[in-house]
C-alpha cells in the first residue's frame, strides 16, 4: 500500500532507534531492578513498533475516522438506541470530586456521592412507580437477570417451588430466555396476535400454578404499546405469579404512564437508552432494577440508605439474593443519568418520550412510501419496517439495504429483529434528531429502491471494509497484534 497515512503502515513504518518517549538508562536505575523477580524479567523487549510520536498520533485519529459513532453518524438502530451522550453530563462525570473516589473510602468522607445515589434511587422508585430500587446491575441484561433471581428468591421463601415457568412473548428481546434459564427457570414462549400484541388467548392457556413470572416489554419490540396490559397483569397475578417489565423501552414513556401503576411488579432500565449514559463496545453499563416493596428483602446488597440525613450502604439482609457485581455499581454511569434527570425535570422527561414517539411516527410515515410496514398504526418509539417484498420480487434482502447504508453515512437500523418480522429493519431514531435528519435518511432509504440489485449486493463500496465474514468473525477474532501479524503485503 502506498498511502503513507494508512492505519494497515504502523509496523512498516517503524525504524529502529526511533521513539515516542525517553528512558533512564538501565545502569542508573541502581538497586530498582532487584526489586522485580527474575521470574519476571523479560531477556528481550517486545515487539513494538518504533516510531515517532507524529507517526503514532497519525495513526490512531487515522483510525478513529473509521469508526461511526453518535458523534458522527445518525444512529436509527432499534431497540437498543445508540442515543446522544449530552457532553456537559460527560465532563460532570469526569470532575475530580468524582473520578478521585475509591469504593473503600470511609463512609464519611463519602457523603456526597452516596447522598447523589440516594437520590438516584429515589428518582427510579417515582419514575416506575416501584418503591425498592437496586442499582448493582451492570447492564439492562443483567438487571432483568438480577429481577428474576429476586422472584427465585421470593417464590423460594414462600415454599412455592412448583413455579419453575418464566414466560416470555414471542417478540421480546432475546436476552429475556436466556435469563430466565441462567436463572433457574423454565422459559414458554407466548406467542404474538396478527396486530402484533400479545395473544390473549394462547396467554391463558399457558397460564397455571406452574407460572413465576410473565416477562413483558411494553412499549414491545414493534413499537406498540400492550393496549391489554391491565388485563394481561391482572391475568398473572390471579395465578399468584408476578409480572417483570423489560424496561428497555422506557423511553417512550416517561412521565406518561409507570409500569408499577399498570401492574408491573419488578422492572430494569436500560441507562444508555433512558438516561443517556454510554453505550457501546460491551459497556460501560449499568442495569438499576425497581420492585414493588414486598420484594425489597431480596434486592442484592450493598444499597445506598438515608438515616437521619446520614447515608450509609446497608450491608444486612438475610432475605438478600447477595451481590450481583463488585462494589456498589458503575457509579460513573448512574452519575451521568443522574445529571439527565435533574437537569430534564418531571417535565423535560415527558417531553423526551413525546418527541421521541413523535419523531419515530413521522419517520414510520416516510419510510411506508417505499417500505412494507406491517403494523403501520401509530407506533411509539420505534417501528419495524421490512424488506420481505424485496426479497421475492429483486432478491435484495435487509442485510443488503442495512450495508448500502453505511455508503450513505448513516448506520443501519437493527435487522432480522424481532424475529416475528421477515426481513425485520428496526428503526428508533429517538429523540434528539432533527426533521431534516429524518427526512435526509427517508429519503436515502427510498432511492436506494432504485438501485441497481447486484450492486446492492455488494455494498458497501466506499468502506474499507465491504462485507466481512462474520461467523468466521465471531468465532474466531482477533482481539490482539501478535508479532507474526506485523508484516502484511
Amino acid at each position: 500500500m502506498n498511502n503513507p497515512q494508512s492505519t494497515e503502515l504502523l509496523f512498516e513504518l517503524s525504524r529502529p532507534g526511533r521513539r515516542c518517549h525517553t528512558v533512564p538508562a538501565t545502569d542508573d536505575l541502581g538497586d530498582v531492578r532487584e526489586l522485580l523477580p527474575a521470574s519476571h524479567r523479560s531477556e528481550q523487549p517486545p515487539p513494538l513498533p518504533e516510531l515517532a510520536e507524529i507517526d503514532l498520533i497519525r495513526h490512531y485519529n487515522n483510525l478513529s475516522t473509521q469508526n461511526m459513532s453518535i458523534d458522527t453518524n445518525f444512529y436509527p438502530l432499534g431497540s437498543c438506541t445508540m442515543k446522544y451522550n449530552p457532553k456537559r453530563h460527560e465532563r460532570l462525570a469526569n470532575l475530580p470530586g468524582f473520578t478521585g473516589l475509591h469504593p473503600y473510602q470511609a463512609e464519611e468522607t463519602v457523603q456526597g456521592i452516596l447522598q447523589l445515589l440516594f437520590e438516584f434511587q429515589e428518582s427510579l422508585a417515582e419514575i416506575s412507580g416501584l418503591p425498592a430500587v437496586s442499582l448493582q446491575p451492570a447492564a439492562g441484561a443483567q438487571g432483568e437477570l438480577t429481577a428474576l433471581l429476586v422472584a427465585a428468591a421470593y417464590f423460594r421463601d414462600r415454599g412455592e417451588s412448583q413455579r419453575t415457568q418464566v414466560l416470555v412473548p414471542d417478540s421480546a428481546h432475546g436476552t429475556n430466555p436466556a435469563s430466565a434459564a441462567l436463572a433457574g427457570f423454565t422459559p414458554i414462549t407466548v406467542n404474538s396476535h396478527a396486530s402484533g400484541l400479545v395473544d390473549l388467548e394462547d396467554l391463558r392457556t399457558k397460564i397455571g400454578p406452574q407460572t413465576a413470572v410473565l416477562m413483558i416489554t411494553n412499549p414491545n419490540t414493534l413499537g406498540l404499546f400492550e393496549t391489554s396490559i391491565a388485563s394481561i397483569c391482572a391475568m398473572i397475578h390471579d395465578q399468584g405469579g408476578l409480572i417483570y417489565l423489560d424496561g428497555a423501552n422506557m423511553n417512550a414513556i416517561l412521565g406518561i404512564t409507570r409500569p408499577g401503576d399498570f401492574g408491573a411488579d419488578m422492572q430494569h432500565y436500560n441507562v444508555h437508552k433512558t438516561f443517556t449514559g454510554p453505550h457501546g463496545g460491551g459497556g460501560p453499563g449499568a442495569g438499576p432494577i425497581a420492585v414493588r416493596d414486598f420484594l425489597e428483602p431480596y434486592l442484592p446488597l450493598p444499597r445506598v440508605v438515608c438515616e437521619n440525613g446520614y447515608y450509609r450502604l446497608q450491608y444486612d439482609g438475610a432475605k438478600s439474593i447477595g451481590r450481583v457485581r463488585s462494589f456498589l455499581a458503575n457509579v460513573g454511569v448512574l452519575i451521568r443519568g443522574y445529571c439527565y434527570i435533574r437537569t430534564l425535570g418531571p417535565d423535560g422527561l415527558k417531553a423526551v418520550s413525546e418527541q421521541a414517539v413523535l419523531n419515530a411516527n413521522y419517520l414510520r410515515t416516510l419510510v411506508a412510501e417505499g417500505y412494507e410496514i406491517p403494523h403501520p398504526g401509530p407506533c411509539m418509539h420505534e417501528f419495524v419496517a421490512s424488506a420481505r417484498s424485496l426479497l421475492r420480487e429483486k432478491k435484495i434482502r435487509a442485510m443488503d439495504i442495512a450495508k448500502r447504508l453505511l455508503d450513505f453515512g448513516y448506520h443501519s437500523p437493527t435487522v432480522y429483529f424481532p424475529l416475528v418480522v421477515p426481513e425485520a429493519l428496526m428503526m428508533e431514531p429517538t429523540e434528539t434528531e432533527s426533521r431534516e435528519t429524518l427526512e435526509a435518511f427517508a429519503k436515502t432509504l427510498l432511492a436506494i429502491l432504485q438501485e441497481d440489485a447486484e450492486m446492492l449486493r455488494n455494498a458497501p463500496h466506499t468502506l474499507r471494509i465491504s462485507r466481512a465474514d462474520e461467523v468466521k468473525a465471531a468465532k474466531e477474532p482477533i482481539l490482539r497484534w501478535r508479532p507474526e501479524e506485523a508484516v502484511r503485503d
